[in-house]
């Protein structure tokens, strides 16, 4: 069982590489408010379409809504959509949280949640020969949907794929 937040889904959709989550881990399910901020925005986000369509992507609402209000009380700088990955998460017992907020992930470890981020999927995904090498994706990421990296994140991540 795998929970994502909405940067994972956007990022990789963005470059044509969805089917990666799809490959590693079968399934995966988002929120209601990860599905919204994807779905019901005014400016086309790669992925809503995806979200809508792709079997393998199911949404679930959360059912403790009270544990997404916690969440954000305890950190006021976690959106809605990373809260309710977290809840949601927490609730399913999930295998993995998929997230790249930096403050969210450390909070979502805080809660025991087993968490990776998009260059973490990109590791698993050379590891497991979906794609021959990390630095082409991790580059188009950066260039083509604004991907985000410093420059010694992107060193170690290079150094731990072997490229």
């Amino acid at each position: 069982m795998v929970v994502s937040d909405t940067s994972p889904i956007t990022n990789l959709a963005a470059i044509g590489q969805l089917d990666l989550l799809r490959q590693l881990y079968e399934t995966i399910v988002i929120s209601l408010a990860v599905y919204n901020e994807m779905v019901a925005v005014s400016t086309v986000v790669p992925g809503a379409v995806e979200v809508q369509t792709l079997w393998w992507i199911q949404t679930q609402t959360v059912a403790n809504v009270q544990s997404v209000v916690a969440l954000q009380s305890i950190q006021d700088d976690i959106d809605l959509g990373e809260a309710e990955a977290m809840a949601l998460a927490l609730e399913l017992k999930a295998d993995l949280l998929l997230m790249d907020e930096r403050r969210g992930r450390a909070l979502a470890a805080n809660y025991g949640l087993s968490v990776t981020g998009l260059l973490g999927v990109l590791l698993q995904a050379k590891r497991n020969g979906f794609i021959p090498f990390v630095k082409p994706v991790m580059d188009r990421l950066i260039e083509e949907a604004d991907f985000r990296v410093s420059s010694q994140l992107y060193a170690t991540v290079l150094k731990t794929a072997g490229e």
